[in-house]
């Protein structure tokens, strides 16, 4: 599916005019904040937990190859197969390829931002496979002809009452606006789906390198049905999914359901390790591992190298007060919330980010919540100064920023500004109109911090002297 069309602003306005986004958006975030912070209370050390996890991404990534290395051989000696796709086209020809060479007529799929990201389903349908999505969130978004809005819960944006119309208008009969009677629904359309796909499509959550263990953390049964039923199961990584071992995904677990939906535990923790052997009641008779790069691996050593440690749970977009307003559409983009912008800018260049970059009040709430402590606000900085450098950003932007500079650099001329902001107050306010629409201008202090300390000063008999 393409980006949203229009610019973030009129994007942004269409969502804000939107009264059931706006009721979807404030319930569900306010929600997830409060079970977030329920759940992370009854674990105990949790800032070493952080610190830990937050190590171990860093160290994987100072040995992927070894460790991608690794798991692709135990994933082989297990009786899989790999596949290495150095981007989307190259990810999606791997698994058109799979299901032509093999006959396949149905595809059944679980959540997975990974085929949003690389637009697996377009490819699929426009090759003459039907294909449907069998987490009730992505059922829900695929009925509506959209992309996801959240990377944890795809149909955020929707209410009960909508999702009740999407489903009468597919099965031609009413239905209540009950979520009881919504997943019933949904589960007597889905069931003949598994019994019927020839293939099954996941992504991974964790993928551990020291057993060739692929890991997927959800909490409907869907998941489980996906990767057992059909006779073929592709799943889809990208390069950072890897972990060394056992003993780290247990890190990872403590801290990812916490964060994602404020559960200590998510109802499914799976972990598939290669097809069907001899003996077993169920299970693919063949599974296939597609490790995707997609721009990965150029910011290993570049500016965007943190965001790698991301473990997609969405806990930054619950607190951005930028999502919780506009929510994911308004992005964009596949990757929504203040994570999405720098993913974007990773999986599509710094350009596609021209306006992205700057949707984030830079209040450092996402950091904050991140369960491996991303310094996002430092990122959107450098993602801004970047777009500076190579004259991406509009002109009027670049020049207001060297403007703000050479104030800044002139300690005098910074002061003098300072004063005059104080008499300019009002004409300023008129002048920013649509900035101050939504926002108010701080009002100057009758004095400043340097001008209060040096009438401190003189109160003592100290002189004049004060903080340059």
């Amino acid at each position: 599916m393409a980006p949203e069309l229009g610019s973030l602003p009129a994007r942004a306005r269409a969502a804000l005019g939107d009264r059931f986004l706006q009721q979807a958006l404030g319930t569900a975030t306010g929600r997830f904040q409060a079970a977030r912070h329920a759940a992370f209370a009854g674990l105990p050390g949790v800032e070493a937990y952080r610190e830990r996890a937050r190590r171990i991404k860093e160290a994987t990534l100072q040995r992927l190859d070894e460790h991608l290395g690794r798991l692709a051989d135990q994933v082989e000696r297990a009786g899989g197969v790999v596949h290495w796709a150095a981007d989307a086209a190259e990810a999606r020809a791997i698994v058109l390829g799979l299901a032509r060479e093999r006959g396949v007529r149905t595809v059944v799929k679980s959540k997975s931002m990974a085929t949003e990201e690389i637009h697996l389903n377009d490819a699929l349908a426009a090759a003459g496979l039907a294909v449907a999505e069998t987490d009730l969130g992505e059922y829900v978004i695929q009925l509506a002809h959209e992309r996801p809005s959240h990377i944890i819960v795809p149909a955020i944006h929707k209410t009960k009452e909508q999702i009740a119309a999407l489903f009468e208008a597919e099965t031609r009969r009413p239905v209540a606006a009950d979520p009881v009677a919504l997943t019933r629904v949904a589960r007597a359309a889905l069931r003949e789906r598994f019994l019927a796909a020839d293939m099954g499509i996941t992504g991974v959550n964790f993928a551990v390198a020291e057993t060739g263990t692929l890991v997927l953390v959800t909490n409907e049964g869907n998941g489980r049905l996906v990767t057992t039923l059909p006779r073929i199961h592709v799943a889809i990584m990208g390069i950072d999914k890897v972990i060394p071992s056992l003993s780290d995904l247990v890190v990872f677990l403590q801290l990812l359901p916490r964060s994602a939906t404020g559960q200590v535990l998510t109802t499914y923790t799976n972990l598939v390790r290669g097809p069907r052997r001899p003996g077993e009641a169920d299970g693919p008779e063949e599974l296939h591992l597609v490790i995707l790069d997609n721009g990965r691996v150029g910011q290993l050593a570049g500016p965007l190298r943190e965001a790698l440690h991301c473990l997609r749970c969405g806990a930054c977009l619950n607190v951005c007060p930028v999502y919780r307003q506009i929510g994911g559409h308004a992005y964009g983009h596949t990757y929504p919330g203040p994570i999405g912008i720098l993913l974007t800018a990773m999986l599509e260049g710094t350009p596609a980010v021209r306006e992205l970059a700057h949707a984030s009040t830079l209040c450092g709430a996402c950091q904050e919540a991140c369960p491996v402590e991303i310094d996002i606000p430092r990122m959107l900085v450098a993602l801004r100064a970047g777009l500076d450098r190579e004259r991406i950003a509009p002109s009027p932007e670049r020049l207001l920023f060297r403007a703000a500079a050479a104030v800044l650099r002139r300690p005098a001329l910074f002061r003098a500004l300072g004063r005059a902001a104080r008499r300019l107050h009002r004409p300023l306010v008129a002048l920013l109109g649509p900035w101050t629409r939504h926002r108010a201008l701080p009002i100057p202090a009758p004095r400043t911090f340097t001008e209060q300390w040096r009438a401190a000063g003189r109160a003592r008999g100290g002189g004049a002297g004060g903080p340059e």
